[in-house]
C-alpha cells in the first residue's frame, strides 16, 4: 500500500489558515488597522465598499517598509515582532504571528503600496490568492497603503455565509470602536459607501466615549480607578439613572480589547439590587498587567486571554466599582425630604447656659368641663357641616355619574371573573380548561400577538397623529447605521420623522400612528434597535418579519406588571385568534396545560 500523508501545497494551507484568521471583513479590519498602530502610525483612514465585501482600503501614516520587508510580510509566520519562545510571554505589541498578510492574501485581491520616510521611492505589490502578481517601486505616500479587493472570491463558501452587507458592516464599526477607544490619541476616519461614518480626532478616552457614543455618554459616566501589586484599573461607569437594555460593554488589557465573561459577572456583581433586571450598566474598563502573569494567544483573534489571578482580580474590580459608586453619589442615598436646612446653634467660648423657666397652672383641672372650649367646638363643627353641605350639592351630579361609571365597571369585572382567571407572580395568567389548567406567559402572548399585528400593519395605510412639538432622538453611530436599515418600515407602519440637517446621527419626529399607545417613545426606540440588534431571525425570515418581530418585544407589556381580569381576558381572546398561538416567532414556548391527571397524582 502506498504513503498516503503529504504535505499541502502552500495556497491550500494558507487558506485554512486564512478560516482560523480571518472569519469576515471586520477580521481584515482588525488585522491591519492592528499592524498600523504597531508601525506608529497617528492617523488611520478605513475605505469600505458594500460592508468590505467589494473592498476594504486601510491607509496609515507608520513607518512604511522596506521593498524586500513588504515581500516578506506576506510570507506565513514572517514577523519583526517575535524573536524567541520567551517573547510571546512579554508581548507589548497587537500582531505578532505573522498570519494575517499571508491569510488575507490567500482569499482576496490584495495590493500595497508602502515607503519609508528615508526612502525616496515607495513598493507596489500585487497578490492574488497567495500568488505574486508584481512588485515595482512606486511615487507614494510615507506608511502604508492596503487594499483588499473581493473578499473570499476563491472560497465561494465562505464568500456565501457573508451576512448582508449592513450586517457585515455594523461588525466593521463595532472592531474601529473597540481600537479607537484603545488608541484616543491615534486620528481614526471611517468611510462606507463614500459616507462618514466616524472622523475622530485624537483626543482622552472620555472624549473618545463621547465622540463614538454620542450625547448620553457626556454626562453619564463616572471614573474608577485603583491599583494593586496585581493589576491596574481605570475607566468609566455608568451612573444608575443612565443604565439601559443596549449598554455598551468593554474590557481592554494592557491596550488590547478583549471579552471576559467572568470579569463583566464582577460588573453585575458590583450593580447588584441597584439596577432592574432588565437594564444593565455601560462601562469602559482598562487594565494593566504584567504581560508574563497573562497569555493572549490562547485564540487566533486575540480577544480571548488568561489570567493568572483571576478570583483576585474579580474582586478587586467589584470593589472598585463599588466605591467609585459611592464616591460620586451614584448609589441612591437615603432621602428624609426636610423642608429646608438643619441649622445647629454656634458656641462660644465664655458662653453661659440658662435653664428654661417653666410656667404651671396650679388651678388647672383637666377632668373639669371646659364650657367655653365646648362652645367653640359646637360652633366650628356647624361650619364645617355647612361647608360639606354645599359641596355635595354642588357636586351631586358629579358622584352620581362616577358611581355609574364603576357599577358598569365593576358589573364587567364580574362578568370576566367567571371564567376564574388568575395573575401568578406577575408573569404567568392561569386559567382552567377542560383538561387541566392552562398556564400562559404573558409577555410572550403579547409578542405573538403583536407580531402578527406589526406584519398586517406593514401592508396598510395609517393615520398619523403629528405631535405637538417636534422631537428630536440622537442614535449612537452603530444604533443610526441599523436605524436607516428599518427606516422606511417605520413610515410604512405611521412615522412621520426626517433626518436631523443640523445634528449627526439625529432624527426628528414630527407624528406618531394612532395605535401608538407606549409612553416614552425614547425608550422604545432604545428597546426596538437592542431587540434588532441582538434577534437571530431564521434564514428563510426576510427583514421584514424581523422588523415586525422586533417591534413586538419592544412593545409588549413586561413581567412584574399586573393585570386586571378584563385585561386578562383580552390577552386570552387575542392570543387564540392568532395563527399560531402556541409560539412565538422567534420559536419560543408561550403556553403550558398542566392535566388534570398530573394534579390527581399529586394526592395519591
Amino acid at each position: 500500500m502506498s504513503d498516503i500523508i503529504q504535505l499541502l501545497p502552500d495556497s491550500i494551507a494558507n487558506q485554512i489558515a486564512a478560516g482560523e484568521v480571518i472569519q469576515r471583513p471586520a477580521s481584515v479590519i482588525k488585522e491591519l488597522v492592528e499592524n498600523a498602530i504597531d508601525a506608529g502610525a497617528t492617523k488611520i483612514k478605513l475605505i469600505i465598499k458594500e460592508g468590505g465585501r467589494t473592498l476594504i482600503q486601510v491607509i496609515d501614516n507608520g513607518v512604511g517598509m522596506s521593498d524586500t520587508d513588504a515581500r516578506m510580510s506576506f510570507e506565513r509566520h514572517a514577523t519583526s515582532k517575535i524573536k524567541s519562545a520567551d517573547d510571546l510571554f512579554a508581548l507589548q505589541t497587537l500582531g505578532f504571528r505573522g498570519e494575517a498578510l499571508a491569510s488575507i492574501a490567500a482569499i482576496a485581491h490584495v495590493e500595497l503600496k508602502t515607503k519609508r520616510k528615508e526612502d525616496e521611492l515607495g513598493t507596489r505589490i500585487v497578490i492574488s490568492g497567495s500568488t505574486v502578481e508584481l512588485q515595482e517601486p512606486v511615487q507614494c505616500d510615507n506608511g502604508s497603503n492596503f487594499m483588499v479587493k473581493d473578499l473570499f472570491y476563491n472560497v465561494p463558501a465562505r464568500r456565501k455565509f457573508l451576512k448582508n452587507d449592513s450586517t457585515e458592516f455594523r461588525n466593521i464599526s463595532i472592531q474601529i470602536q473597540r481600537i479607537a477607544l484603545t488608541f484616543p490619541q491615534i486620528h481614526f476616519q471611517l468611510i462606507h459607501n463614500d459616507s462618514k461614518i466616524y472622523d475622530l480626532a485624537p483626543g482622552n478616552v472620555r472624549q473618545r466615549i463621547f465622540n463614538i457614543f454620542g450625547k448620553p455618554f457626556k454626562e453619564g459616566l463616572v471614573n474608577i480607578q485603583s491599583a494593586t501589586s496585581i493589576i491596574k484599573i481605570q475607566g468609566y461607569i455608568s451612573k444608575i439613572e443612565f443604565a439601559r437594555r443596549n449598554a455598551e460593554d468593554f474590557f481592554f488589557i494592557n491596550n488590547r480589547y478583549m471579552r471576559h465573561p467572568y470579569f463583566h459577572k464582577a460588573v453585575d456583581l458590583a450593580y447588584e439590587n441597584l439596577l432592574p433586571k432588565d437594564l444593565r450598566p455601560s462601562y469602559f474598563i482598562y487594565l494593566q498587567a504584567s504581560p508574563d502573569t497573562i497569555d493572549v494567544n490562547i485564540h487566533p483573534t486575540k480577544t480571548e486571554i488568561k489570567f493568572e489571578n483571576e478570583s483576585s482580580i474579580f474582586q478587586i474590580i467589584c470593589s472598585t466599582i463599588r466605591e467609585s459608586l459611592g464616591k460620586h453619589n451614584v448609589v441612591p442615598p437615603i432621602d428624609f425630604d426636610t423642608e429646608g436646612k438643619l441649622e445647629f446653634p454656634s458656641m462660644h467660648k465664655n458662653q453661659t447656659f440658662k435653664i428654661p423657666s417653666i410656667q404651671i397652672n396650679p388651678d388647672y383641672n383637666p377632668f373639669q368641663n371646659n364650657k367655653v372650649s365646648s362652645l367653640h367646638e359646637s360652633d366650628n363643627l356647624k361650619n364645617w357641616n355647612k361647608i360639606f353641605e354645599t359641596f355635595e350639592t354642588e357636586n351631586e351630579i358629579i358622584f352620581d355619574e362616577s358611581e355609574k361609571i364603576e357599577s358598569v365597571a365593576q358589573s364587567k369585572e364580574s362578568e370576566k371573573s367567571k371564567r376564574n382567571i388568575f395573575q401568578f407572580k406577575f408573569k404567568y395568567v392561569l386559567s382552567p380548561v377542560k383538561s387541566g389548567l392552562m398556564i400562559i406567559d404573558q409577555k410572550r402572548a403579547h409578542e405573538r400577538i403583536l407580531f402578527e399585528k406589526y406584519l398586517k400593519l406593514l401592508s396598510e395605510v395609517h393615520h398619523i397623529q403629528k405631535t405637538i412639538f417636534p422631537m428630536p432622538y440622537e442614535f449612537s453611530s452603530n444604533d443610526f447605521y441599523i436605524f436607516e436599515e428599518i427606516y422606511e418600515f417605520l413610515i410604512k407602519l405611521g412615522f412621520e420623522m426626517k433626518m436631523s440637517e443640523t445634528k449627526k446621527n439625529t432624527i426628528v419626529i414630527q407624528g406618531i400612528p394612532s395605535y401608538f399607545e407606549y409612553p416614552d417613545i425614547s425608550s422604545w426606540f432604545q428597546e426596538l434597535i437592542y431587540y434588532y440588534k441582538e434577534f437571530q431571525i431564521l434564514p428563510e425570515s426576510g427583514i421584514r418579519e424581523k422588523v415586525a418581530l422586533s417591534l413586538a418585544k419592544a412593545s409588549s407589556i413586561g413581567y412584574g406588571r399586573p393585570l386586571s381580569d378584563y385585561e386578562m381576558e383580552n390577552l386570552i381572546d387575542e392570543l387564540f385568534s392568532c395563527t399560531s398561538p402556541n409560539l412565538t416567532a422567534d420559536g419560543k414556548k408561550i403556553l403550558h396545560i398542566h392535566n388534570n391527571e398530573e394534579f390527581d397524582k399529586y394526592f395519591q
